[in-house]
């Protein structure tokens, strides 16, 4: 069996050695994909525990209330956001 991963390994090795043109384009896809996963976690996903929460002891209560209680975690009355889990009935 660990033959056969040595060779299979060797096998892309080698072809990944001998590429020309392919490298320049996996530079490139990876490139565009940290670009774009770094925009996307910079204007989508805000640190909603960061903004809302000053210390780590809240931080800390607000995530073991959401994750003990998950059905609570509907609305927020103050905020009017939604929060993570399932709706409440």
């Amino acid at each position: 069996m660990g033959r056969l991963i040595t060779r299979v390994f060797q096998f892309y090795l080698q072809g990944f050695r001998s590429m020309t043109l392919g490298r320049t384009l996996w530079k490139i896809i990876l490139v565009k994909l940290l670009v774009i996963f770094a925009v996307i976690r910079l204007f989508f996903c805000p640190d909603y525990l960061q903004t809302r929460y000053s210390t780590d002891v809240e931080r800390a209560d607000h995530v073991f209330a959401v994750i003990t209680n998950p059905a609570s975690g509907g609305l927020h009355e103050a905020s009017g956001t939604a929060a993570i889990g399932p709706p409440s009935h």
